[in-house]
């Protein structure tokens, strides 16, 4: 029986590639409220593991911003009828009680999706693309950045990771 494009894709494909991801993870997280300007740098533990049978990954990372707890999750996955990957993101800071959702394409070490925001006090919605990029088989790093509503777009959040476990 032929394998499914599923299957196949999880032997020699991009969500194999979505699995080497797989891990515990230790690092440093910057923050930027304002183009240039770090806000804060801070440690950062995540651990990104399979789930729904390899279909997605699962990062669930904890740190603090500013001296204040935060904790967040961002499932990655890759669509293929659509060909893009795919990302739904929470967090008990920037997102607050919201889902961002994002899509985007592949990049030469990884991936890159892009998602928007906004709210009654921000009308005009704002974009929030995050890159997320295996250097190697022990280092991660997972950038965003703001983009205003005129297009401006600065770093807003830079994770590097290094594989502990």
């Amino acid at each position: 029986m032929a394998k499914s494009k599923f299957e196949t894709s999880l032997e020699s494909g991009v969500h194999q590639q979505l699995q080497s991801l797989i891990g515990t993870w230790k690092g440093t997280t910057k923050t930027w409220f304002e183009p240039g300007v770090v806000a804060d740098e801070s440690p950062m533990e995540g651990t990104i593991r399979s789930i729904l049978g390899g279909r997605f990954v699962m990062h669930e990372y904890k740190g603090s911003l500013t001296d204040q707890p935060f904790e967040g999750i961002a499932i990655y996955g890759f669509d293929i009828p659509n060909n893009n990957f795919q990302s739904a993101w929470i967090d008990s800071f920037h997102m607050g009680t919201g889902v961002m959702l994002s899509n985007g394409a592949p990049t030469t070490s990884g991936f890159s999706v892009l998602g928007s925001y906004g709210s009654p006090d921000f009308p005009e919605p704002w974009g929030w693309r995050t890159v997320v990029d295996l250097l190697d088989n022990d280092n991660l790093i997972i950038t965003a950045y703001n983009i205003s509503p005129e297009g401006q777009e600065d770093k807003a959040t830079e994770t590097i990771y290094k594989r502990v476990g």
